[in-house]
């Protein structure tokens, strides 16, 4: 549904698109060219500005951006800055596909509360993990989930864990939109009333979870930075790893709950002193990005094969935490691989959508 079928013909729709027209970009700043240009033309100048390498623009990342156009980009921008948002949530979700549940009810949600249940499994942070339910073995945990780094060898055979991303496909609002939004547990009922997310749904549930998460401490050596743009995410990256960098992830999600062959192996020279930033999505109504980087990691690139025909059938990315020492001993990683901390490394895969930047002359 397009915004000139919303608001056909309107004074309202008159007055901002006559902004827009109005609207130029400042000669050495893109600040102006935001409410004037698509949301993804937008993105490709940012990228441009920030990013000093000449490498291919991220397909994974640039997937994700914004489909509003700049009308409605600056409509619905309009609305928040309102308040009035709330009002036009239907339109607002269709037109900037975001996830909503325009059921009042808790049960109406529930289907896409179990679809999304196991789409915490991909922060691997140190002290909890969040297994799914198929392949597991000691205490619970998913078999290939977490591996050694001589596991990782060119004629292995490994199980791979789901590594599928359940969340429903969503995209990023832009900046001028999400920053404007209230992104906090103090301001969960103003979140809350622009959702429509009734006293126990699960969309309430959903909201303040992602948000507690984000705004929890931060692990020993742990810098975090949950992200609700595609700017944001370029910012965080560049102010940890600078702006020679360049986006890695797992090309797809086959293989997963299977045993694969590991085909060429290749060590990212300089990974484990640069901080790589690993980025995983959480649940939430817009796409928000949960961010952070460990020092003393490896990443590695991996060709997966199939056992039996030897075909490639994906290309992965894993990380190894080299340093484990602070670790909790009940970690499922030592429940699976029968270790403790700081006595062995721990590797896993990136999961399907998340991403790792790292230094592009690596």
């Amino acid at each position: 549904m397009g915004i000139l079928k919303l608001f056909p013909n309107t004074p309202a729709l008159a007055q901002v698109l006559a902004t827009v027209a109005r609207a130029t970009p400042g000669a050495n700043s893109l600040a102006g060219k935001a409410p004037s240009i698509f949301p993804k033309e937008y993105l490709v100048h940012y990228w441009n500005e920030q990013i000093t390498n000449n490498l291919p623009k991220p397909p994974i990342l640039f997937s994700k951006a914004s489909p509003l156009t700049a009308a409605s980009a600056t409509i619905f921008a309009e609305f928040v800055a309102k308040g009035a948002i709330s009002d036009h949530l239907l339109s607002f979700c269709e037109e900037a596909q975001l996830l909503c549940f325009m059921n009042s009810s808790s049960d109406g949600v529930a289907a896409t509360d179990d679809k999304n249940k196991v789409y915490q499994k991909s922060y691997c942070r140190p002290d909890t993990i969040v297994a799914t339910d198929d392949m597991k073995v000691n205490g619970g945990v998913e078999q290939g989930e977490f591996f050694r780094e001589s596991m990782l060898k060119s004629g292995n055979v490994l199980p791979m864990p789901d590594i599928r991303d359940n969340l429903a496909k969503m995209s990023f609002l832009p900046r001028c939109i999400s920053s404007e939004l209230p992104f906090s547990t103090s301001k969960l009922t103003e979140q809350k009333q622009i959702f429509h997310a009734i006293e126990n749904s699960a969309m309430g549930k959903i909201l303040a979870q992602t948000l507690g998460e984000c705004e929890g401490a931060a692990l020993q050596e742990e810098t975090k930075r949950c992200v609700a743009s595609i700017e944001d995410m370029i910012d965080f990256a560049t102010l940890v790893l600078g702006h020679d960098v360049m986006v890695r992830s797992t090309e797809s999600a086959r293989g997963s709950k299977q045993e694969v062959l590991i085909g060429v192996v290749k060590r990212i020279e300089g990974s484990e002193g640069s901080k790589p930033v690993a980025c995983h999505q959480s649940l939430f109504p817009y796409i928000v990005y949960y961010c952070h980087a460990f020092p003393n990691v490896r990443v590695y690139e991996a060709d997966i094969l199939d056992p039996k025909s030897k075909a490639k059938i994906n290309h992965g990315v894993a990380i190894c935490h080299m340093d484990t020492s602070t670790w909790s001993p009940t970690h499922e990683s030592f429940l699976l691989l029968g270790s403790g901390p700081g006595q062995i490394e721990v590797c896993h895969w990136i999961y399907e959508n998340s991403l790792i930047w790292t230094i592009a002359k690596s």
